[in-house]
């Protein structure tokens, strides 16, 4: 169906589910819509972003109520972000929604001297955790 300000057929909202290891992580991108991001079992996430205005904030997804972790929280559209296992942790199986819905046309990946040239102050973690 067709969405105001989005001017062709859309979902109204979209969801997915993924596992994240040690091993990996989710590279620096970005999408026009907000995003909601629900922990669901494992350890905890980690979820680096930068804002448009160039404020860094660390998240942190997970269980640890008494601490520092949400069991959800959003990342605002147009905000570039990138997501690992919290520290010391091996696994982690976290969700995310999306409204209006994903479309690859509001995704973006930028490349790391792109990203570096915009926020250059954010050089080590934009390094760590783009891939080209």
């Amino acid at each position: 169906e067709e969405l105001p300000k989005h001017g062709g057929a859309r979902n109204y909202s979209t969801g997915i589910y993924f596992l994240l290891t040690e091993e990996n992580f989710s590279a620096f991108h970005r999408i026009k819509s907000d995003e909601m991001w629900h922990f669901y079992d494992g350890d905890g996430l980690t979820i680096h972003e930068i804002q448009q205005n160039g404020n860094y904030i660390n998240h942190s997804l997970g269980l640890d109520l008494d601490g520092v972790e949400e069991p959800q929280l959003v990342v605002k559209g147009g905000s570039w972000f990138a997501s690992q296992v919290a520290d010391e942790g091996s696994w982690c199986l976290v969700g995310c929604t999306v409204a209006p819905g994903f479309d690859f046309e509001d995704f973006e990946m930028p490349t790391r001297a792109d990203l570096i040239e915009l926020y250059p102050e954010m050089k080590t973690v934009i390094t760590t955790f783009t891939r080209t």
